[in-house]
């Protein structure tokens, strides 16, 4: 089995920064697309942005120029730099990837557990 877990979130005050990391571990072959969605309370779960396994990368336009992913596949891991932080980017925030357990699976789309993102003063 795969899994993912995030690390990272927390408290912060309008206008800071914070880090997200999530590693992949488990049996794990191969990782294409892994991205970053997050869900506010009331709220639909939304993209926030994902990368390739090449590194391009697709950003929701509300993050665009505050947010960047970024991905150490030598560790399975997908970062996500918060920068300018607003009260509305608090949300829970997962970690997604397509990932494959070994050469004769498909992909298969996991979910981290998540991490709270609170933006308040």
């Amino acid at each position: 089995q795969a899994q993912l877990e995030e690390s990272g979130g927390g408290l912060v005050q309008p206008g800071g920064s914070l880090r997200l990391s999530c590693a992949a571990s488990g049996s794990i072959f191969s990782i294409n697309v892994m991205g970053w969605y997050r869900q506010a309370p009331g709220k639909q779960r939304e993209l926030v942005g994902m990368i390739t396994s090449s590194g391009s990368t697709v950003y929701a336009d509300s993050v665009k120029g505050r947010f960047t992913i970024s991905r150490d596949n030598a560790k399975n891991t997908v970062y996500l730099q918060m920068n300018s932080l607003k009260p509305e980017d608090t949300a829970v925030y997962y970690c997604n990837a397509g990932l494959k357990r070994n050469r004769y699976t498909n992909f298969d789309n996991y979910w981290g557990p998540g991490t709270q993102v609170t933006v308040s003063s």
